[in-house]
């Protein structure tokens, strides 16, 4: 029997470790083994007789539980086993709370402990009830948004959206007794951070690691900060590479639409909103980098999150609502997705990395200029005439700064559409416009 997550040695007994007995019944049980080093060798336990005794009476008394504690002999010499179950509440040593994470024991605290606390309660974060806060609190807006969504979906009935908001939300189990959960306040309060501190998204544009050049902050309601957050980053963060295909101008950007959507939606559902951190999103020239704040169960891993349809939601309730707008599903199939979208772009899938306090998502892409995405086989001059066609009223400057050209290049062009009497302009320079013959 080797020393590993369930298993302790100690050469010998002392008061402290019950903290060890704790942190195994707090966890998933295991056993303390008095009379061994760390190597495994056997050693001689002073007083075994009397601990036999002196062990589960203090366990008892100071920890509230109970443990089989058995004396072993072995050709080796004897030894003392002291088995701990796992309890379905929390077990505390002197009013600190201990858990066996691994091979190591940590005295749980802040954002830890109310997590740990309400799973023995069988209770999540955002399930738990917020007084004060009323039904007409509400957004009426986002709850309409809502009801579209899981219409078009198909995942509640014509009757269940017809209901009046209150009872739409009980049947979405969103009411703890008389009172709102948090999980509803996220989803519809207009305001939630009035009562969750950093439950917004952060986006900044990088010049490099230590230089960021600008930022913005996207606040509201989990639903309208998806949507908000995909319009900023596709007209001010993220560059398309501009195609025609004829006459039809063609914007493709870096990331699929459809795996960028994925990304954010499973950025809000999965955040650990205990944590007061914001979701941030780091842009850069080559690259575009999501961290989400939260913790993967115990005992998995990032291979055990990509395993096609292997997940569970973190937030039950919000994740719950989400579900039922037919938004998102679980991280196993939310990744699939993502990883699909990317193949039929024909562009690198992101790369994911955990931390001990987040999940970190990463798409890599080629640097791009605004002169080399404007690329084409086609001439300048049927350029202009696809811009004007889109906007009669654009200036000289906006086609320069379209097309990667000089303003005096556009003006040469424009020169000679207009010798072809393939354009002219009606008006004056300010407050005329363009018009295209034939």
């Amino acid at each position: 029997m080797n020393e590993n997550q369930n298993i302790e040695w100690k050469q010998g007994w002392r008061d402290e470790y019950l903290k060890w007995i704790c942190g195994f019944a707090n966890a998933n049980g295991g056993t303390l083994i008095i009379g061994k080093t760390d190597n495994g060798k056997i050693t001689k336990v002073s007083n075994s007789r009397k601990l036999l005794e002196d062990i589960p009476n203090k366990v008892r008394d100071i920890l509230g539980i109970m443990v089989d504690t058995n004396l072993r002999s072995v050709k080796q010499g004897d030894y003392i086993e002291i088995i701990v179950e796992p309890y379905p509440y929390p077990v505390s040593y002197k009013g600190q709370y201990h858990y066996r994470s691994g091979s190591t024991k940590q005295e749980l605290k802040g954002v830890a402990l109310d997590r740990f606390l309400l799973k023995k309660q069988g209770k999540h974060w955002d399930g738990v009830p917020v007084p004060y806060v009323k039904t007409n609190d509400l957004d009426n807006d986002i709850i309409e948004l809502f009801k579209n969504r899981a219409l078009n979906s198909k995942r509640l009935s014509n009757d269940v959206l017809n209901e009046v908001n209150i009872k739409l939300l009980e049947k979405l189990h969103l009411f703890e007794g008389d009172y709102l959960k948090r999980a509803a306040i996220l989803l519809f309060h207009p305001d939630p951070e009035k009562f969750v501190t950093g439950a917004f998204i952060k986006i900044g544009y990088f010049q490099d690691n230590a230089n960021i050049v600008y930022h913005d902050e996207v606040h509201g309601s989990l639903f309208s900060q998806v949507d908000k957050t995909l319009e900023i980053l596709h007209t001010k963060y993220l560059k398309a590479m501009i195609s025609y295909d004829g006459m039809q101008r063609i914007e493709t950007y870096p990331i699929p639409e459809l795996a960028l959507r994925e990304v954010l939606l499973n950025a809000v559902l999965h955040k650990d909103y205990a944590s007061s951190t914001p979701v941030q999103i780091s842009v850069y020239d080559d690259k575009i980098m999501f961290w989400n704040p939260g913790v993967l169960p115990d005992g998995w891993t990032i291979d055990n999150l990509m395993q096609k349809h292997s997940s569970q939601p973190f937030n039950p309730d919000i994740a719950n609502t989400f579900f039922r707008a037919g938004a998102v599903e679980a991280w196993g199939r939310g990744i699939e997705k993502i990883i699909e979208a990317c193949k039929k772009a024909k562009v690198p899938a992101p790369e994911f990395r955990y931390e001990p306090n987040g999940l970190w998502l990463e798409f890599a892409f080629k640097k791009s200029s605004q002169k080399s995405s404007q690329k084409s086989s086609q001439k300048s001059s049927q350029k202009i005439l696809i811009l004007i066609k889109e906007n009669k009223n654009i200036t000289t400057a906006q086609m320069a700064d379209t097309l990667g050209i000089s303003r005096r290049a556009v003006a040469k062009q424009i020169d000679k559409l207009k010798k072809l009497k393939k354009l002219k302009r009606v008006g004056p320079d300010k407050g005329g416009y363009w018009k295209i013959n034939g």
